[in-house]
């Protein structure tokens, strides 16, 4: 009876969204997307976002300084970077290469950058989360993510990219949404819109248990916390986060 009550509403749902399955068909939603749609959401999202989850980032980001590299560098990496949203948290000095699988960002990533004057932007990267090769092995003291592992075509495969990129002892520091309790009404919903949020989100994925992928990684330890961020009317409240090391 649930898994038909999931195929009902999702059918019910698909309908109210016919014009974005259409524009799908027709090759016109994904770069659309890409360019337009998706560039000026994620913008509105992170605002909204950051109100929510401060105090968490700060935290979170804390011990970012701990990581620097013996010869007195702390250089970051950024997976997804997008908007820029994370700047406003790195230690003064670090030298952070920006990534983004999408290189539609450009305007927010630029108000961002003039924002945050206090950290050096070596470069922007072009790249797939799964596939870092123009950053050479074991040169990153700690990779950020944040919003990312949700869309990634292959999370286990971006988690060894991101092992390879850090240097021993370097940390991986995440804070993602995740899927809800199984037995919960919230994964229910989360069910019920992961196709169609799926397509109109650019491959945002609702139900992915990443908790698992990380702790199934090759990391020499993983500190993660299950925490919950009101996010009024979407389905995305349930989050994960923390760091690992590798």
């Amino acid at each position: 009876m649930p898994e038909a009550s999931v195929l009902f509403l999702r059918a019910c749902l698909a309908v109210l969204a016919m014009p974005i399955y259409l524009l799908s068909f027709l090759g016109i939603w994904e770069p659309f997307c890409r360019k337009i749609f998706f560039p000026y959401f994620l913008e509105k999202l992170s605002a909204v976002h950051e109100k929510k989850a401060k105090k968490q980032k700060q935290e979170l980001f804390r011990n970012l300084p701990d990581f620097t590299s013996s010869s007195g560098e702390l250089r970051l990496l950024e997976i997804g970077t997008g908007c820029g949203a994370n700047f406003q948290y790195f230690p003064p000095g670090c030298k952070v290469t920006c990534t983004d699988v999408n290189p539609h960002f450009q305007e927010a990533l630029s108000r961002s950058m003039n924002k945050n004057q206090h950290i050096h932007y070596e470069r922007f990267l072009v790249a797939a989360a799964e596939d870092l090769h123009q950053v050479p092995s074991g040169s990153i003291d700690a990779v950020i993510c944040t919003l990312v592992l949700c869309s990634v075509r292959d999370v286990n495969g971006t988690l060894k990219e991101v092992l390879r990129v850090l240097r021993p002892g370097g940390a991986f520091y995440f804070f993602e949404h995740v899927a809800a309790d199984r037995s919960s009404w919230r994964h229910f919903w989360q069910q019920v819109c992961y196709p169609t949020w799926k397509l109109v989100f650019a491959g945002c994925c609702l139900t992915r248990e990443l908790w698992k992928n990380l702790e199934e990684a090759n990391f020499s330890e993983v500190k993660v916390q299950h925490i919950s961020i009101p996010l009024t009317g979407t389905p995305i409240r349930p989050h994960i986060i923390g760091f690992a090391v590798k």
